[in-house]
């Protein structure tokens, strides 16, 4: 019996599984442990469910061809740990792959049995453990630049539709609660969208602290939409200064008893470290400009199939006060609106994961491929992920590839899911190929 190398301890079934898979080991020479010549034809399919590694592989041993299951371990003893020699769904398997034989038998219940470990390079486990153990933002590192194009525009494809159907997923659940209302929903998304990056939760709270068709009820009066928002988000609170802000408190109070509100906790929002144009009183009173522009939005998006009439029913100019204050009773100069690139965060963050779950829905698969389509039209989100993905040579030229990127890194990167990720596949079998 072969002794283990020393890099093994880091040895995984995941990684084992990963080189089976991808024949990441020398292919010329391989026998079974009783010295039956063994050639690959076919490794098989991943078996992600219950029963053998692989399915559908197909090898030879010697001068029989053989169709069937695979099943790998890392030691040959697991298979009678596992007690697979008891399970019927083991009784097709054509090949019992190891990486270290610790038994004395030369086949596993008289199914062949092959062990790898000599045949997997060192520089392999050497490659995988740099990755799994570094603390950069990409464990690859700028290698992940000299992947092939080809390569990162079909894994960023991959990765873009990942991030819409786990947006999907969450607006599903929205749904659920509202009854299949999509206008609310809408308005929730949206809603979220403007809080965002940091305030997102403290605006969905706020949405649905307030329904919609009681704002549509006030869609005529900004002061009225005004008044239930800023109220209702805690942030009318105390004594005022300015004519506007007692204005507002007086409309909320009276509101307040009429539609039997509760506001939220002015502590719910934060404020340090942004610029001024994304203040939670700004984004708040943006919020309010795009109710008072009309009911139906939901509807509008749906019907619309350009770009520009997509930004044109996103973007807002906030009301007269807040075109020269950031706060109440401080006024300002030069007040920033937060413009265009604002209204593209909303399409890119709601209106089209929302857009993408109405084709789901309804089966009506135009609507998905049209939020895909105005994904890769929309300019790449700025954030210190995407100049991070930048500095390392993987530049985003879209919101698709941007959202790609973002999901690369929050989903595989921080979770070190080298081996799940097409990047890090592709650069470890350049390092053995090489």
């Amino acid at each position: 019996m072969n002794t283990v190398v020393n890099v093994i301890p880091l040895l995984t079934e995941e990684l084992f599984q990963h080189i089976w898979k991808f024949r990441l080991f020398t292919q010329s020479g391989l026998t079974t442990l009783d010295g039956q010549p063994l050639q690959i034809l076919h490794p098989g399919i991943h078996n992600n469910h219950a029963g053998p590694d692989f399915t559908a592989a197909r090898i030879r041993i010697d001068q029989t061809l053989w169709a069937g299951n695979i099943e790998l371990h890392l030691k040959t003893s697991d298979w009678y740990r596992h007690r697979h020699q008891h399970n019927q769904q083991y009784e097709n398997v054509i090949l019992h792959v190891v990486f270290n034989n610790d038994v004395k038998e030369l086949t596993t219940g008289g199914i062949p049995c092959i062990e790898l470990q000599q045949f997997v390079p060192k520089m392999l486990f050497e490659r995988f453990i740099r990755l799994r153990e570094s603390a950069d933002l990409v464990p690859c590192g700028k290698m992940a630049a000299r992947v092939p194009y080809i390569i990162w525009e079909k894994w960023k494809e991959r990765l873009l539709a990942e991030r819409l159907e786990r947006k999907a997923n969450r607006l599903q659940s929205w749904l659920l609660c509202n009854r299949y209302n999509w206008e609310e929903v809408c308005y929730w998304a949206v809603a979220e969208s403007f809080g965002l990056p940091v305030n997102g939760e403290a605006f969905l709270q706020l949405a649905q602290s307030l329904p919609y068709n009681l704002l549509m009820r006030h869609q005529q009066s900004i002061f009225h939409l005004e008044a239930l928002l800023f109220g209702q988000a805690g942030m009318l609170e105390g004594n005022f200064k300015d004519e506007y802000p007692l204005r507002l408190q007086q409309e909320y109070n009276y509101m307040r008893h009429k539609y039997q509100l509760q506001p939220l906790s002015g502590y719910l929002w934060k404020w340090l470290r942004m610029r001024p144009s994304s203040f939670p009183t700004i984004r708040i009173a943006c919020l309010a400009a795009l109710l008072q522009k009309g009911s139906h939005l939901f509807s509008k998006i749906l019907e619309t199939n350009d770009l520009a009439r997509f930004e044109q029913l996103i973007s807002v100019q906030p009301s007269l006060y807040w075109q020269q204050h950031y706060r109440f009773d401080v006024p300002a100069r030069n007040v920033r609106n937060p413009g265009l690139k604002a209204a593209q965060s909303v399409l890119i963050n709601s209106v089209l994961p929302l857009l993408y779950l109405y084709g789901q829905e309804k089966m009506k698969y135009c609507y998905q491929e049209k939020a895909i389509d105005f994904m890769n039209l929309l300019p790449a989100e700025e954030n210190r992920v995407i100049r991070e993905w930048g500095e390392l040579g993987v530049k985003a030229k879209s919101a698709q590839d941007s959202q790609a990127l973002l999901q690369l890194k929050n989903n595989y990167c921080q979770e070190k899911k080298c081996l799940q990720c097409a990047i890090g596949a592709k650069l470890l079998k350049e390092e053995i190929s090489d």
